[in-house]
C-alpha cells in the first residue's frame, strides 16, 4: 500500500452533529445593537452580504442571534476534527418548558 492509498479504517468519516438550543431574548434592543456591531466589524462580509445582514436584523431581530454562532470556535480545539460544513439558522418559536414536546431527554426515532 502506498502513502496515497487508504484502508477503510483510515478513510475519512463524517459525523452529522445536530444541536438544538432555545434562547430567550430578554433585551431585543441590546441583541439587535450587538448584532449590527458584529456585522459592521465582520471583515469577511462583502458590501452586499453586509447590507443583507443589516436588513435581516432590522426585519426580524430574532435572526440577530445567528451572527454570534461560530461552529469553527465550537470544534476548533477538538483534536482529530476538521469542520467540513456548517449551516445554522435562528427563528422565533413557541416554547413551553412544561410541554413534553420540549423534553430534552426524549429521543426522536425519526431522525435515525
Amino acid at each position: 500500500m502506498t502513502s496515497t492509498e487508504t484502508t477503510e479504517q483510515d478513510a475519512p468519516r463524517y459525523v452529522r452533529l445536530k444541536i438544538e438550543l432555545i434562547a430567550e431574548i430578554t433585551d431585543e434592543g441590546a441583541l439587535k445593537a450587538a448584532a449590527l456591531q458584529q456585522v459592521a466589524e465582520d471583515e469577511y462580509l462583502d458590501d452586499e452580504e453586509r447590507a443583507q445582514s443589516v436588513e435581516a436584523i432590522e426585519v426580524d431581530p430574532s435572526g440577530s442571534l445567528a451572527h454570534f454562532i461560530d461552529p469553527v470556535a465550537l470544534l476548533g480545539d477538538v483534536p482529530g476534527i476538521e469542520l467540513a460544513s456548517a449551516t445554522w439558522e435562528s427563528a422565533q418559536t413557541e416554547f413551553d418548558p412544561e410541554s413534553e414536546e420540549w423534553d430534552e431527554y426524549t429521543v426522536d426515532d425519526s431522525a435515525q
